[in-house]
């Protein structure tokens, strides 16, 4: 984020903020000394912000911009689609690898992307050992099984809420911000079901976790929507959580479910988050 303005703390801002969210601009108040500083995120035109500052504090009438125009048009920049690339990329990579993989059909493919190399022989699985296949140099094998997907709502669900939460916090945050959620999610997710089950899993639900976790925790402690999403998904995560844990899910047709991937991506989402609004904290103090 960036400081766009400074002013007293006797100004109150509260009127020039709400047009601001509703506006859907992320931005944060901080009192620091005897001022109040306005930052808004880097994605944002910094220029319309101003410019639209002058008018409130000129007592212009400013409810007009309460509604969104037809076109879309908001005081976020419209390259925000361009702004979004690597969400995109993420959805698009996804897209591949379960081609490649045949949706599962096509274990060739699979022993690539797999955390670690693996034959099937009969009814049975032999699986290479992790730390002769990271000392071998292919760590891609850390983060490659995120990217398979064995259905196709499997790849849909995964996806929509890439799309919808990762480009929410890219936006936001940054796309390197956002590729070190995914990566680190990616990462403990598949070391945590790999340890439970072995190799045969993939999907990027863990880093979905992770995102939505991520998301309602930096809400949380903003005390503001700045990523947007509804609050009452973290309820419906640990609903989802426990009745793939209880088997229920498995028992009414939904499939295998990679229940520890999507436990351990939560837990990487909201230690994400925790730790960065801690750093913006500090940074800004």
């Amino acid at each position: 984020m960036i400081k766009l303005l400074e002013v007293p703390l006797a100004q109150d801002l509260r009127g020039f903020t709400e047009c601001l969210w509703q506006q859907r601009v992320p931005h944060r108040v901080v009192e620091q000394d005897a001022v109040q500083e306005l930052w808004v995120s880097s994605r944002v035109d910094a220029e319309q912000v101003l410019t639209l500052y002058q008018l409130w504090r000129e007592g212009a009438d400013l409810s007009a911009l309460k509604a969104p125009r037809s076109d879309g048009g908001k005081l976020v920049n419209l390259t925000a689609l361009r702004q979004s690339w690597l969400s995109l990329l993420l959805i698009v990579a996804s897209v591949l690898v379960s081609l490649l993989v045949g949706f599962g059909d096509n274990i060739d493919w699979m022993r690539r992307f797999a955390l670690v190399d693996f034959q099937v022989r009969g009814d049975s699985i032999f699986y290479a050992g992790l730390v002769d296949t990271l000392s071998g140099g292919q760590l891609w094998r850390l983060f490659t099984p995120a990217l398979m997907h064995f259905s196709l709502p499997h790849i849909l669900f995964n996806l929509l809420w890439v799309w919808v939460a990762g480009r929410g916090i890219e936006y936001l945050h940054g796309r390197w911000a956002l590729l070190g959620l995914v990566l680190f999610s990616a990462l403990l997710s598949n070391l945590a079901q790999f340890w439970v089950s072995g190799p045969m899993f993939g999907g990027m639900s863990g880093v979905v976790f992770a995102l939505l976790g991520y998301a309602w925790l930096w809400d949380r402690r903003a005390g503001r929507p700045a990523i947007g999403l509804p609050p009452a998904l973290m309820g419906l995560m640990l609903l989802w959580l426990v009745l793939g844990f209880a088997g229920v899910l498995e028992y009414v047709g939904v499939g295998a479910i990679a229940n520890t991937a999507h436990l351990a991506g939560l837990v990487a989402g909201l230690v994400w988050a925790l730790l960065r609004s801690l750093f913006a904290a500090k940074r800004q103090a």
